[in-house]
């Protein structure tokens, strides 16, 4: 690549990876504090596990209102670029999750805090609808077309590097300060440090120019009209399968880094930092996994990566509860170790494999619509769903049919898929 196209390598990944690492320290910090304190700071006058329910049905809406993202500012990147819609959807992400650290809690205002809670947390879905697919466009679009996983694979890097940002921040935390702190005012400091990572963001992104693939199509005025239309009219069949193939990892995603919590400490009776220790170490060899299998899907094909993942997602569905249930520390932590691993098998080569799906004027649209309609039966209702399977039958076999289904649906979209990696991308 040369010109002015030829952007740094460091700042593409960066500029791709960004949004994502954001979106995940957001989720991950909503995620960690609904597990551990919103149920008393916002939903104060319900039993303990009700109050988790309810504060984890708050993550869900963050999921619900992603695809009104993806309507919106899918037909926008599709009309008016993928850097310009990557620009706003960080500084709305941004803004919503700095404002939730100065919520007044229930104890002040009452119901109107779960209330602004919920509002803030809606907004911040619609902000990240938008956000993933441009940012695996950004490097999907700009980089070497051989090597496709690996690129797409950075924006992947950013919910663990996000996660772990997330639960090292809250561990730390939770050791420097008591308990009692950490309930008054120590959880607010992880909300409002997020506006650093959107600074740094919003340089990372404005020193990026403009796809060249989008650039051909507006100069040659090939833009769709209405993209999302498009999409359902001539294009279902590959919103079925790029959203199918990420039902899965979303659902294994959720039981090792949101469930590991709760049945750590609420079923085990186990400590809070061992409980994050575990997802912290899991999160690091998920992060310094997932590009290595990006890149191995751009020599063996997505398919076969992404199926061996499913495949080994089915075994450790079962598994994991047994190292689980020993109560060994050690264990504990290479159960969600080998979770996280096997999850970056199938999320490695799950950008490129998505955005392939779509050509080049649909593909902001499909590939947002694939993410997020998919998000929401993947990954925002499965930490309500594992919960409430376990507190309705009380045994962990319920939570591992359940992850079972969900991989079932992958394996079928992969089946029904053909091979795309040594293809050139649909224009």
């Amino acid at each position: 690549m040369s010109g002015k196209h030829g952007a740094n390598k460091g700042r593409l990944a960066t500029a791709s990876m960004v949004g994502t690492t954001l979106e995940w320290y957001d989720f991950t910090v909503y995620n960690t504090l609904a597990a551990l304190v919103f149920n008393h700071l916002f939903f104060p006058s319900l039993d303990p596990l009700a109050g988790t329910i309810l504060a984890l049905s708050t993550y869900a809406v963050g999921y619900v209102s992603r695809p009104l993202g993806g309507f919106v500012f899918g037909n926008l990147g599709d009309r008016i670029g993928r850097r310009a819609v990557l620009v706003l959807t960080l500084v709305v992400m941004g803004l919503t999750t700095g404002l939730m650290g100065l919520l007044p809690t229930y104890a002040s205002i009452g119901i109107w805090s779960p209330v602004l809670l919920v509002a803030l947390r809606f907004v911040q879905g619609v902000a990240l609808g938008g956000e993933w697919a441009g940012a695996v466009l950004l490097s999907v679009e700009h980089g070497d077309q051989n090597k496709r996983g690996l690129n797409a694979s950075w924006t992947q890097v950013g919910p663990s590097f996000g996660t772990l940002l997330a639960t090292g921040l809250i561990a730390l935390i939770t050791l420097a300060i008591s308990p009692d702190d950490f309930l008054a005012w120590g959880w607010r400091v992880p909300f409002l440090l997020s506006l650093a990572l959107v600074a740094f963001g919003l340089w990372v992104r404005r020193g990026v120019e403009e796809t060249p693939m989008f650039e051909q199509m507006q100069h040659a005025e090939r833009q769709a009209d209405l993209p999302i239309a498009d999409v359902f009219r001539n294009h279902w069949r590959n919103l079925l399968i790029a959203g199918g193939s990420r039902i899965g990892s979303d659902v294994l995603y959720a039981l090792m880094v949101v469930f590991t919590l709760t049945y750590v400490t609420g079923t085990l009776h186990l400590s809070r930092p061992l409980a994050l220790s575990a997802v912290l170490v899991g999160t690091a060899f998920n992060a310094l996994s997932v590009p290595l299998f990006g890149a191995l899907s751009d020599k063996l094909g997505r398919r076969p990566v992404y199926g061996f993942g499913v495949l080994c997602a089915v075994i450790w569905a079962y598994g994991f509860f047994v190292l689980l249930d020993t109560s060994n520390p050690a264990l504990i932590v290479v159960s969600v170790v080998i979770g996280l691993v096997i999850h970056a098998v199938m999320y490695g080569p799950q950008a490129a494999f998505v955005t392939e799906q779509f050509p080049t004027r649909v593909r902001y649209a499909g590939s947002s619509l694939a993410y997020t309609l998919a998000g929401i039966l993947g990954g925002g209702f499965a930490p309500l769903i594992i919960v409430s399977l376990y507190k309705e039958y009380g045994t962990t076999l319920s939570v591992s049919l359940y992850v079972t289904a969900a991989l079932a649906v992958t394996a079928i979209a992969l089946f029904a898929a053909r091979e795309t990696a040594h293809k050139p991308l649909r224009d």
